[in-house]
């Protein structure tokens, strides 16, 4: 469907507008007392969400750009059958959910909450990357925080594994400045040397340098203090193993459409279950598998 008929069978003046994005690809904006949020429905990711009165709480490129050869980082990508390059050889890191067109099936919206159902088909092209039947769904919601769900049903007659994530990008004033509560006590491993926890992580984790670390978490909530911006971003989450803090630091910006500065403005804290050697999801014919992640800033007092 085109955007005109996008907004009459499923948006709401205000709340709910469908616009043309780049490339023709259409963006869907979701609006309320609480705030608002943007998202693509080319790789169904969200773009942005500013609470009311609150500064932007995700990190986007001067440029976005979307297409199956382009880069996705900004917002929040999806990733999806797998994540990283945990797939065939010679397919997307990170998956096909985020390089592909989805499909909107719902939309609802109350006082309190507005909401977007979005289904990834599957399709003799998803079957060339991975052969198996499956039913994906997302809902985004906005409400007094950013809500995600991510239903993956196996379609199929035989049991499939996937790896998964969120790979949110907060935007921070200076990431150096930055630091995350909620890891004391967890197992980790750098995955830039290894992909097995050798070491148990002590106290908050202060983002004063590259990092790539994947957490073996205890309890999905965490903050993330930035007194720059003066606030805090909770974030809860459900349905992943791990958790995946994430910044490249000033190397090999280019080739990650980014500008020279702009590893400064964000970090990546991703709920997640990402490696297929070590961790997996596992889901039998008919059953089903629910990622969740909800975000609130809060402003400091």
């Amino acid at each position: 469907m085109n955007c005109e008929e996008l907004n009459k069978r499923y948006g709401a003046p205000g709340r709910i507008v469908f616009r043309d994005g780049p490339q023709g690809y259409p963006i869907v904006a979701l609006a309320n007392q609480y705030g608002s949020a943007e998202l693509s429905l080319f790789g169904a990711q969200v773009l942005s969400y500013r609470p009311t009165g609150n500064f932007p709480v995700l990190f986007t490129p001067s440029t976005v750009e979307f297409g199956a050869d382009k880069a996705d980082h900004g917002g929040i990508p999806i990733c999806w059958p797998w994540f990283g390059k945990n797939g065939p050889e010679g397919s997307y890191g990170h998956g096909f959910a985020r390089r592909s067109l989805w499909r909107v099936t719902g939309s609802e919206y109350s006082e309190d909450i507005t909401e977007l159902t979005l289904v990834l088909d599957c399709t003799d092209e998803t079957k060339k990357l991975w052969p198996y039947d499956f039913e994906l769904q997302l809902k985004v919601s906005v409400s007094m925080k950013l809500n995600l769900g991510l239903k993956t049903t196996n379609a199929g007659d035989v049991p499939f594994e996937i790896t998964e994530g969120f790979h949110p990008y907060f935007l921070v004033r200076d990431r150096d400045a930055v630091t995350v509560r909620g890891l004391d006590g967890c197992p980790y491993c750098d995955a830039r040397k290894t992909r097995d926890p050798d070491a148990v992580w002590t106290g908050d984790l202060v983002f004063n340098t590259e990092y790539d670390h994947v957490f073996n978490v205890k309890k999905n909530e965490f903050a993330i203090l930035d007194p720059g911006l003066r606030r805090a971003i909770a974030i809860a989450s459900r349905g992943n193993v791990k958790l995946v803090c994430w910044n490249p630091g000033p190397g090999d910006l280019p080739n990650r459409n980014l500008g020279a500065d702009d590893w400064k403005k964000f970090i990546c804290v991703e709920p997640a279950t990402p490696f297929k050697d070590n961790a997996t999801t596992k889901i039998a014919p008919g059953e089903s598998h629910e990622l969740l992640m909800a975000i609130q800033a809060v402003p400091e007092k």
